[in-house]
């Protein structure tokens, strides 16, 4: 009969450590864990169970005044007044360099993709150069021989 609670006790446990326990079988671990007689192999539980008992058994004794009446600082306030005024500043001047930060990365981009166009048009040109000087090369010897004829 010990062996079947002790596997039943085993099952409590792993179902506790899983969260999956009901209240009712917490109660039963702790009620066995309570007792003298507890298998040697779950030995090693029964201190954290009885901590649970005994911290369940505490009560907080001491007196917390509540002061609801006292007079707030009024440097505090002026604070705090103080603090909202620099945020909503900062946002409002901030978000318009924000806007002008913006506008300049998008001008140096447009500046970059103009300059890299211009670029291709140059080598395309300069492309074209060359082969006009073959051209005036092919008019020049058209030239000598229609002469010559």
């Amino acid at each position: 009969m010990e062996l079947n609670n002790n596997k039943y006790i085993e099952e409590l446990l792993e179902k506790y450590f899983e969260a999956t326990a009901t209240v009712a079988e917490e109660e039963e671990l702790r009620a066995y864990f309570a007792q003298e007689n507890v298998a040697p192999n779950l030995a090693q539980y029964k201190p954290m169970f009885n901590y649970f008992s005994e911290a369940k058994q505490e009560q907080f004794t001491g007196n917390i005044p509540l002061n609801s009446k006292k007079k707030k600082n009024v440097f505090y306030q002026w604070r705090s007044v103080a603090a909202v005024a620099v945020v909503c500043i900062g946002v409002y001047f901030g978000s318009g360099s924000i806007v002008k930060y913006q506008k300049q990365k998008e001008a140096e981009e447009a500046y970059a993709k103009t300059k890299e166009a211009f670029q291709l048009l140059a080598d395309n040109l300069q492309k074209s150069k060359q082969q006009m000087v073959f051209l005036n090369e092919f008019e020049d010897t058209k030239q000598k021989i229609f002469k010559e004829q």
